[in-house]
C-alpha cells in the first residue's frame, strides 16, 4: 500500500462520535492551530513575582500623560493600581471613625477585639488604625504597707497583671518594677497571690491601698497602627488578628487617641447560589440589622451581586472605576515620578463637591460605569434614578458632554437617561466601531449618540438571547463576540448563532451558576477569541475555549484564570492566575508563574480514521514524522522533544489496544544535534500496530519545548481480515 498521510482537519470537533469525525481532530489541550496545522501555544511568564490580596477580575490599560504606562487591578478585596510590576493599594475609603475605637486583648492570643460603635463593618473588610496605644499593664501603685487584700474601683480579670510602682516599705520579697498576676478575681475585691519566683508571699496588712493606672510595655503601638482585615461580631465590634500575641489583657486603649479608617465593603470571590444560612458571607449585615440575611431569606436581590466585578473606564488619563452594586469612583495619578503613589480613590458624589464639584444627580450607586470615546460622555447602566438611592437596573444615566461631574439634565447640557423596556437587569455594555451594545439578561439594544436634544438613540436589535455574564463578551475587528447560556453569539450588523463545533462539549460540562465569573478576552497576534469559564464540578474557572476567527476554527483546553486584558499598550496579552500573579501570554514557551519555570503539557488527538477502506486490518510498520520545533529554547543536552502515540483497535466500540499502542520514539542520539527538527533528523520510526483504525496523538510535557505539526505519513501492509 502506498503511504498514507495523517493530514486532518483544522479544529476540534466534539459534536458527534470519534469515527464519525474521521479526518478531524478529537481531543486537544494547550494548543492552537496556525494556517491550519496544530501547535503548542506560547507560555507565559510573570510580570512580577509580586501578587496582590483577593481574586483578580478586571484589569484596565492606560498610559498617563507623564507617559506612565499603569494598570488598574480589581480584585475582591481590594483595588489595585500596577506600576512597574508594583501594587499600589488605592482601595477607596468608606468611612473614618475618630476617638470612638477601643481594643481588647488576652494573654498568649494575638486576636484583638475591637469596639467601635456603628462601625458597618462585615467579615473580610479592612481598617486601619492610627493613633492607638500599647496594650497596657494595669500598674498599681501601692501605699507602704502593701495588702495582700486591694479594694479596687472594678474588678479586674484573672490573669491581669500589676506592676508595683512605688517606692518605701515595702514587705520583703515584693520588688519595684516586678509583675505579679490576678489569680482570683471575685467582685471588687482582688485576692492576689503575689509570688516570686513561685514562692508565695506572707500576708502582710490589712488596710486600703491607693491605686492609679498607667501604661507599660504590652502589644506595640506599632503593631497596632497598621492595616487589618477583619471578622465580624456584631454591630459594634468585630476581631482583627494580631502578628504578635498580647501578653497582657486591656479592655480600654484606644479611645481618645484612636483614628480607623475604613475601606469599602469587601465582596465575593464567586457566585453563592441559594438562600438561607450559609448563603453568604457568614454573618454579613448591617449595622442596623447584623442578621438581615439570616435564615430562609435570599442573601442579595439581583442576579451576581454577591460577586465582586470591576468596571473601568479613562476620563483623560483619570480613572472612574465602579464595584459592580457599589458606587462611583475616580482615581487621579500623582505627579509626581511615580504615579501610583497618590490619594486613594475618592467616591463621585455630591458629598465629595467641594473638591470635584460633582451636583447632587450623580449616581449613588451602579452596576456599571463606561466612558463613550465618541461623545465623552461618562454612561452608568443599572443605577439609581434622580432622588433615588436604589438601583433600577434597567436605567441608563449619563453626564453632561466633557464632564464627569454635572449629572443633572437642564437645557443647556446633555445629561439625561432611559430605561430600557426589555428583560429585568442590564448585564453589560461594550463600545464597538459606530455603537455601544447594550445586554439585559434577555434582549441586546444598540444605543448610538445622535446629538441633543435626546443625545442617545436606542435601538433593539434582537430578542430572546442570553448572555452568560458582564465580561462574558469581547469585540475584535468590528466584530462582537459572545457566550451565552447555551450557545454563541456573534454580532457584526445583524445578530446571529456562531457556529460551534463544541457547543456540545462546553455546554454539557459548565456550572452556570457561576456564569458571572465567566470572561473573554483576545489574542489578536493569533487572530483568537477566548472565553474561559467553569466546568461542571467546578466553583473557580478551570477551562478555556477557544475560536479562531480568521480560520473559523474551534479549540479548547485547561487553564486557570480569573481575569485577561489584550492591550496594545503592553507587549503580550495579560491574564491574572489564581496565585495572584499577572502573566504576560505569549511571552515565554513555558510555564513561568514558578521560578524556575516548569513545563507545560500540551496535546492533540484525532479521531479515528480507517487504515485503507476499514474494511480489513492494516499492520503499520513505520511512520515518516513531519514537525518542526523553531521557537524552542532549550539547549544541548536537553533538546525539545515530543511524543507520538498511535492507538489501533478493531472496531468503534473497542477498547484502544494498550499493547499495541507504544509511544513512538526515535534513536536518533540527539545529544550532538544543536540545531535541528525531527524532519532533518527522524527520517523513520519503525512501529508493529494492528489495527481497523487508528487514532494518532502527538504530546509534549518538556521544559523549553515548542513545535508545530506537519502532515506524518505512516506505511501500512494489507493484514488480512481477521
Amino acid at each position: 500500500m502506498p503511504l498514507q498521510q495523517l493530514q486532518f482537519r483544522p479544529g476540534v470537533n466534539r459534536e458527534g462520535t470519534t469515527l464519525a469525525n474521521e479526518g478531524g481532530w478529537f481531543e486537544c489541550d494547550k494548543i492552537r492551530f496556525r494556517s491550519g496545522y496544530p501547535q503548542k501555544i506560547g507560555g507565559w511568564a510573570a510580570l512580577s513575582y509580586n501578587t496582590f490580596l483577593g481574586v483578580c477580575r478586571s484589569l484596565w490599560n492606560w498610559v498617563t500623560l507623564k507617559d506612565f504606562n499603569i494598570c488598574g487591578v480589581g480584585t475582591n478585596l481590594k483595588f489595585y493600581i500596577e506600576y512597574g510590576g508594583a501594587y499600589y493599594d488605592v482601595t477607596p475609603i468608606r468611612a473614618v471613625t475618630t476617638n470612638t475605637a477601643t481594643f481588647a486583648a488576652t494573654p498568649g492570643s494575638n486576636i484583638v477585639v475591637v469596639t467601635d460603635p456603628n462601625n458597618g463593618i462585615k467579615t473580610g473588610d479592612f481598617v486601619t488604625f492610627s493613633g492607638a496605644k500599647a496594650l497596657s499593664v494595669q500598674t498599681i501603685t501601692i501605699a507602704i504597707g502593701v495588702p495582700t487584700v486591694i479594694t479596687l474601683a472594678s474588678a479586674l480579670p484573672n490573669g491581669t497583671a500589676i506592676t508595683l510602682a512605688t517606692t518605701g516599705n515595702l514587705p520583703t520579697g515584693l520588688t519595684v518594677g516586678t509583675t505579679y498576676y490576678v489569680v482570683n478575681a471575685s467582685g471588687v475585691t482582688c485576692n492576689l497571690a503575689l509570688t516570686v519566683g513561685g514562692a508565695a508571699l506572707p500576708t502582710v496588712g490589712s488596710q486600703a491601698g491607693t491605686q492609679t493606672l498607667s501604661n507599660v510595655a504590652g502589644m506595640s503601638a506599632a503593631v497596632l497602627n497598621s492595616e487589618f482585615q477583619v471578622t465580624y461580631i456584631s454591630a459594634n465590634s468585630y476581631s482583627i488578628i494580631a502578628p504578635t500575641t498580647a501578653t497582657v489583657y486591656d479592655t480600654g486603649n484606644g479611645g481618645s487617641s484612636v483614628v480607623a479608617t475604613y475601606q469599602i465593603e469587601t465582596g465575593g470571590e464567586i457566585y453563592t447560589v441559594g438562600t438561607g444560612w450559609g448563603a453568604g458571607p457568614w454573618n454579613a449585615g448591617s449595622a442596623a440589622n447584623a442578621w438581615a440575611h439570616g435564615w430562609g431569606t435570599a442573601y442579595t436581590s439581583g442576579v451576581g451581586s454577591q460577586l465582586r466585578l470591576w468596571s473601568q473606564a479613562n476620563f483623560g488619563e483619570y480613572l472612574l472605576f465602579n464595584p459592580r452594586g457599589g458606587a462611583l469612583y475616580l482615581w487621579t495619578p500623582g505627579l509626581g515620578d511615580n504615579p501610583a503613589i497618590t490619594t486613594r480613590g475618592v467616591v463621585l458624589s455630591s458629598s465629595s463637591s467641594g473638591i470635584y464639584n460633582v451636583d447632587t444627580s450623580c449616581p449613588v450607586v451602579c452596576n456599571m460605569v463606561m466612558v463613550s470615546d465618541t461623545a465623552r460622555i461618562v454612561i452608568a447602566f443599572g443605577c439609581n434614578d434622580y432622588g433615588e438611592t436604589a438601583i433600577d437596573p434597567l436605567l441608563i444615566r449619563w453626564s453632561d458632554q466633557e464632564s464627569y461631574s454635572i449629572w443633572a439634565p437642564q437645557i443647556t447640557n446633555q445629561a439625561g437617561s432611559y430605561r430600557l423596556s426589555r428583560g429585568s437587569t442590564i448585564v453589560t455594555a461594550i463600545q464597538t466601531r459606530q455603537e455601544t451594545l447594550v445586554w439585559t439578561d434577555s434582549s441586546l439594544y444598540s444605543m448610538q449618540y445622535s446629538g441633543p436634544p435626546f443625545v442617545w438613540q436606542f435601538n433593539l436589535l434582537a430578542d430572546n438571547l442570553s448572555i452568560n455574564g458582564p465580561n462574558a463578551v469581547a469585540t475584535v475587528n468590528g466584530v462582537t463576540y459572545w457566550m451565552g447560556t447555551d450557545k454563541f453569539y456573534v454580532y457584526s450588523g445583524r445578530v446571529e448563532t456562531l457556529p460551534c463545533s463544541l457547543r456540545q462539549y462546553v455546554f454539557d460540562d459548565i456550572n452556570r451558576d457561576q456564569g458571572y465569573q465567566f470572561f473573554a478576552g483576545t489574542n489578536e497576534g493569533y487572530s483568537e477569541v477566548w472565553w474561559f469559564y467553569c466546568s461542571a464540578n467546578s466553583t473557580v474557572i478551570d477551562r478555556y475555549v477557544i475560536y479562531n476567527y480568521l480560520d473559523k476554527v474551534w479549540y479548547y483546553g485547561t487553564m486557570g484564570r480569573s481575569a485577561w486584558l489584550d492591550s496594545p499598550l503592553r507587549n503580550f496579552p495579560m491574564g491574572v492566575t489564581y496565585d495572584n500573579l499577572i502573566v504576560y501570554h505569549e511571552a515565554s514557551v513555558d510555564d513561568g508563574t514558578t521560578n524556575p519555570p516548569t513545563a507545560i503539557s500540551s496535546y492533540i488527538q484525532s479521531s479515528d480514521f480507517d487504515i485503507g477502506d476499514g474494511h480489513n486490518y492494516g499492520f503499520v510498520w513505520r511512520m515518516v514524522p513531519d514537525i518542526t520545533f523553531d521557537g524552542s529554547t532549550t539547549a544541548a543536552p536537553n533538546f525539545p522533544n515530543v511524543n507520538f502515540t498511535v492507538r489501533p483497535r478493531q472496531n468503534p466500540g473497542a477498547l484502544y489496544g494498550v499493547a499495541d499502542s507504544p509511544v513512538v520514539t526515535t534513536a536518533i542520539p540527539y545529544g550532538t544535534v544543536h540545531n535541528y527538527n525531527v524532519q532533518q533528523f527522524t527520517e523513520l520510526v519503525y512501529t508493529r500496530i494492528r489495527g481497523r483504525q487508528l487514532a494518532f496523538k502527538i504530546q509534549s510535557n518538556t521544559l523549553g519545548t515548542q513545535w508545530q505539526l506537519g502532515v506524518p505519513r505512516i506505511d501500512v501492509r494489507p493484514d488480512g481480515r481477521r
